[in-house]
């Protein structure tokens, strides 16, 4: 019941500027809305990804997911063979760039552990320590 009253409230204060002409000069009036199509975005990570943007701070590894993501769509509505092809070179590159940014996993870096599992991996079966 209580919102009933705030929303009625807030609608007359709103209408009560328009008809003030308080936002005839806001940026943008009459242009379409550019709304962000956060669909390929884990709906778990979206609302995380959004204080980062808002914030000013965005992952180089999600400004290139969402530069794949419009070189894919590209890439699907290519008019030509000219234009899938350098889409196709421009996917391999970021596709490479993603990989490159991604971090690796800090277990193996530690204490020479990576070292050991590649010498343990390379030992035949039951076979003796290398020291």
């Amino acid at each position: 019941m209580g919102s009933d009253i705030f929303s009625k409230l807030a609608e007359e204060k709103i209408k009560q500027a328009a008809e003030r002409g308080e936002f005839d000069d806001l940026p943008g009036k009459g242009q379409p809305l550019e709304l962000e199509d956060d669909s390929r975005v884990p709906e778990e990570l979206r609302l995380a990804y959004k204080v980062l943007k808002n914030a000013g701070y965005t992952p180089p590894e999600l400004d290139v997911k969402n530069e794949i993501i419009r070189v894919e769509d590209l890439l699907a509505s290519a008019p030509d063979e000219k234009t899938r092809y350098q889409a196709l070179k421009r996917l391999n590159y970021l596709t490479l760039k993603l990989s490159a940014l991604r971090p690796q996993s800090g277990i193996f870096q530690e204490n020479g552990y990576g070292d050991r599992v590649v010498e343990r991996l390379a030992r035949p079966q039951g076979g003796p320590k290398k020291d």
